[in-house]
């Protein structure tokens, strides 16, 4: 049997992911412009959790038909890949210097939650009390972020609003959220059953489908925010958009986790988690060494993210 339609709606349900991210994300933040919100604190919570709004509507249909290798291997891939890939990718287009004290916090409880999923995924399962846990965590973080972004100096709270924009239609902008959430749930649906069948195909581990391709397909909303960032020269919002969707991912998966336990595959354990973490830990010395991000470390960033996919292939 011929997987070529399999594919094409892969690509297909990656293509409408990241228009309907892109969509929710501009309507949302403009939403709640116009409703009076501070520029940074919609730039912290609101995108944060736009950009992560993909990994969150596969992760839920996904553990709904009882995948949850792709559940995993989405959250645990995508941070890998925000990380390796996007933070790597964006540091190469332009060095990026932090000034947002906010990413001091973020980093380290970035590394916290990424070890203490690690900790907890030990029973080979995540129930609804770990999910309580972890999404527990997201709502505490998200209101810590609202209060401290309005503690910013000027200079960043400036960054974000030239970002963020003009409100305007607060109708026009409904709308675009409509039609983000709707692109969303179809590009998820498709994406799921799709790499559920290239897999069978290839005879692939879902675990890997999950990882090397969900994943990547559902950061592509953080890859399209940062990459603008950075062109910008917008070096606060790279960061803070990068890290602090990792932060959301983890929140997510307890979310999914409450609305459904998920299993853990004892492989998660060997090789992915330890991976997720190592890039958790990797950003706090690159973040000491003058809150910058240097060509070649984005570099070597890039360059441990291809080793990674490789091993995965191999191993």
């Amino acid at each position: 049997m011929s997987i070529t339609p399999d594919i094409f709606l892969f690509i297909s349900g990656i293509a409408a992911l990241f228009l309907g991210g892109e969509s929710l994300i501009k309507g949302a933040s403009r939403l709640a412009r116009g409703l009076g919100i501070h520029p940074i604190v919609i730039g912290l919570t609101v995108v944060g959790f736009g950009t992560s709004a993909p990994e969150l509507v596969v992760c839920i249909i996904a553990a709904l038909k009882g995948s949850s290798d792709i559940v995993l291997g989405n959250i645990v891939g995508s941070n890998i890949a925000n990380i390796g890939l996007i933070l790597g990718i964006t540091a190469l287009i332009s060095p990026i210097s932090v000034e947002m004290k906010l990413i001091k916090v973020e980093v380290l409880l970035m590394i916290v939650l990424s070890i203490a999923l690690y900790a907890i995924s030990w029973n080979l399962g995540l129930g609804r009390i770990e999910g309580v846990f972890l999404f527990g965590s997201l709502l505490i973080f998200t209101i810590y972020s609202y209060y401290g972004a309005l503690r910013e100096s000027n200079r960043v709270k400036q960054e974000y609003k030239e970002f963020i924009g003009d409100n305007s239609s607060i109708l026009k902008q409904a709308a675009f959220i409509v039609i983000g959430l709707a692109l969303l749930v179809v590009g998820a649906r498709l994406i799921v059953d799709s790499a559920i069948s290239i897999a069978t195909a290839f005879g692939i581990s879902e675990v890997v489908i999950g990882i090397a391709a969900v994943a990547i397909g559902t950061s592509l909303p953080e890859f399209a925010t940062s990459t603008v960032a950075a062109l910008r020269k917008e070096n606060d919002i790279v960061v803070g958009n990068i890290i602090g969707s990792n932060i959301f991912n983890i929140g997510i998966l307890g979310l999914v986790s409450v609305i459904r336990p998920v299993s853990v595959n004892p492989e998660f354990l060997k090789f992915e988690y330890p991976v997720m973490v190592l890039f958790a830990v990797l950003v706090l010395p690159i973040m000491k060494s003058g809150h910058r991000v240097s060509r070649p470390e984005g570099l070597f960033l890039l360059l441990l993210y291809t080793a990674f996919l490789f091993m995965l292939f191999v191993l």
